[in-house]
């Protein structure tokens, strides 16, 4: 299947776009080292293009030790080598965009590597030298200085302060390997302006910006109290000069941003999508919601209140590489979000999930706004349980071994069945280990199934893009039994969603488009399905 050449005049592609989440170590090995790379997402681009997204977004694919899955960047202008070259890189982005596919990525402005060459100089340089400027290091507190210079708690669990030999601390509101840099010194904003300027000339047409309310501190590094107001690291207001000067260099390029940003507070978090700021931000709200009615369309309605005043998309997302992937978070007894509260030998009911993520699948896509797809969903993947001893996760050291950590949504994809290691492309086992029974789910198995979860993506995401009625900015909420979502767009579309353990009937009259599972006798909407129609 070919794509089509993307028009330069299309600015608003981002409002509505489906957007699939490249986690480049797992998702095709190019040339059989076991480690996914960019080799590997060039083959598969004809597949991309038949799946319908109109973009990729890259997870870090820089110069990096790999201490935390690339977000621990030693070098923002090199592809680290075990995913390619910058020319590597520079083709796939032009080869995606002649197929009509675009490229964002990811940028991590909070904290570099500590072997990023900044922070091996603020190594050498010592204490109060101005290269120490550039992160956050300070004297202990305790007789000898042996005690951490604040009570904070780190991302991972901990306390974020290293200690170095010459007795000073530094921050890492992460792993270790992740110092924080410092947002007050004007080196470190101009630095992340030329890098933005740099992706921009290769063609890149956005960039994520990773944990985007965490980069200006309170210069004084107080103690956390419950409460504070305002938080000594979390949503500054020092932030929204930083993304303002950013959007600037953006709109010179018509590049768009899309920020990770975990706020409670419905007007804070919609700062940083003004007009002169972010274009979007991911929506959490969504993404954590149990499998619940109401809850899911409280979520929806929060959503979509807190983007209208600023006239922002809303993005939906049901899953990232962060997060227990949705075929097992929704076959679980307790259907919450799961992130750093993951246990070993958690007990599943994978077909009740699969059901329930295909129906998800469709009141996600039918949503306005845009939507984010994490590589592997339109297979139906589960969540992996990684032996202890190849768990590579930061998160499950730093919790003492208790939590399983992400690895289990990161392990490389199953391209073909009769392929070694389902065909993802190695010629030795993995980075991460595949399970038994993982080429059952293989892309060329699905590809020939009109009932599999990739079918029913393709399908979806095929209608999403033709159908007028989707590009529409509302929603209507519909009369609707109860446990029962029902909701129009525009040109007669509706979706309907059936949480109830009784089948309902579908409204008369309407033609079907595409449902997540087969319907009952008599045409009823079963339990855990969803349903497009057209009035």
């Amino acid at each position: 299947m070919e794509g089509s050449p993307l028009e330069p005049a299309d600015r608003n592609w981002w409002r509505n776009a489906a957007i699939y989440q490249v986690y480049v170590r797992s998702f095709a090995d190019g040339d059989g080292d076991g480690t996914g790379d960019l080799a590997g997402v060039r083959g598969r681009l004809p597949y991309l293009v038949e799946l319908g997204v109109d973009a990729l977004w890259f997870t870090p694919w820089y110069l990096s030790p790999l201490a935390d899955g690339g977000y621990d960047v030693a070098d923002y202008r090199a592809i680290d080598p075990a995913f390619g070259t910058l020319a590597e890189a520079e083709k796939l982005i032009a080869e995606a965009r002649e197929l009509g596919i675009r490229t964002i990525i990811d940028i991590v402005p909070n904290h570099v590597s500590d072997q990023h060459a900044w922070f091996k100089a603020a190594l050498a340089a010592g204490s109060g030298s101005p290269e120490r400027a550039l992160f956050h290091f300070r004297t202990g507190r305790g007789a000898d200085g042996e005690i951490p210079p604040n009570d904070w708690v780190g991302e991972f669990g901990g306390t974020p302060w290293t200690r170095l030999d010459d007795g000073e601390w530094y921050l890492h509101l992460f792993a270790p390997e992740q110092p924080d840099l410092n947002w007050d010194h004007p080196a470190v904003r101009q630095e992340h302006e030329d890098i933005l300027r740099f992706w921009f000339e290769r063609g890149v047409a956005g960039v994520r910006i990773d944990s985007a309310a965490l980069l200006t501190k309170d210069p004084a590094l107080p103690d956390f109290t419950a409460g504070r107001d305002p938080h000594p690291y979390v949503d500054l207001d020092e932030l929204h000069d930083i993304y303002r000067a950013w959007r600037a260099i953006a709109d010179e390029y018509d590049a768009v941003f899309v920020g990770e940003v975990w706020l409670p507070d419905t007007e804070r978090f919609v700062r940083y999508l003004r007009p002169d700021e972010l274009h979007t931000a991911f929506n959490f709200t969504f993404l954590t919601c149990p499998w619940d009615e109401g809850l899911l369309r409280s979520a929806i309605d929060r959503t979509l209140a807190e983007h209208a005043p600023v006239g922002a998309p809303a993005t939906w997302v049901l899953c990232n590489h962060d997060v227990t992937r949705t075929v097992t978070r929704y076959g679980r007894a307790e259907t919450g979000f799961e992130f750093a509260a993951k246990v070993f030998g958690t007990p599943t009911d994978l077909e009740l999930g699969t059901r329930r993520a295909r129906a998800a699948a469709l009141l996600s896509l039918a949503l306005p706004g845009a939507v984010y797809l994490y590589q592997g969903e339109e297979l139906g993947l589960p969540e992996v349980e990684i032996p202890r001893d190849r768990i590579q996760d930061p998160m499950h050291l730093r919790s003492g071994g208790v939590d399983p950590g992400r690895d289990g949504c990161r392990v490389p994809l199953p391209w073909t069945a009769e392929a070694p290691y389902a065909g993802f492309g190695s010629a030795a086992e993995p980075w991460l280990p595949q399970p038994e029974g993982w080429a059952a789910y293989a892309a060329d198995l699905q590809a020939d199934d009109p009932g599999s979860m990739l079918a029913l993506y393709r399908e979806a995401l095929r209608l999403r893009r033709t159908e007028p009625g989707f590009h529409d900015g509302g929603l209507s909420w519909l009369e609707a039994a109860p446990g029962v979502l029902s909701f129009s767009r525009g040109d007669g579309l509706v979706c309907v969603l059936n949480f109830a353990a009784e089948p309902v009937p579908l409204p008369a009259g309407a033609r079907t488009l595409l449902t997540s599972g087969p319907l009952d006798d008599g045409g009823l909407l079963p339990q855990d399905t969803a349903v497009w129609l057209r009035q």
